[in-house]
């Protein structure tokens, strides 16, 4: 999968946003190189991540996460930052759009790094089917 890289400002009033497409019962990672507007990297270290996909974030709303991303850095003073699912994780979600986000901390500094829509199909086939 192709690395999508996101311009970040941790100043603006606007999240930058990414999609992705899920394979039920593959295994997924989203790659993200983070910029600022200089176009030079966003360091992240020192920075921990969370990330979670759900249904509905409508107003009321009682959706609880459909999945939590593991979050790592690959290369923090890069600004490179993946999130992933196990095949066994996807296997378990139900066809449909999800919206996601990535929050980054460190100390009492939170940001929403990305946020953006997951399109998640059907797997066809399976390797024991083979």
């Amino acid at each position: 999968m192709a690395t999508k890289k996101i311009t970040f400002d941790p100043d603006a009033d606007s999240t930058p946003s990414a999609n992705f497409t899920i394979l039920g019962g593959a295994n997924f990672q989203g790659d993200f190189e983070v910029v600022r507007t200089s176009n030079s990297a966003f360091n992240l270290e020192g920075y921990s991540g969370s990330s979670q996909m759900t249904k509905s974030t409508s107003i009321g709303s009682t959706a609880f996460p459909a999945a939590t991303f593991t979050v790592g850095f690959t290369s923090a003073a890069d600004g490179k930052v993946r999130i992933s699912l196990a095949g066994t994780d996807t296997k378990s979600l139900t066809e449909g759009r999800y919206v996601y986000d990535v929050l980054v901390s460190s100390g009492n500094t939170f940001y929403t790094l990305v946020n953006g829509n997951i399109l998640v199909r059907p797997g066809v086939s399976s390797i024991t089917s083979l």
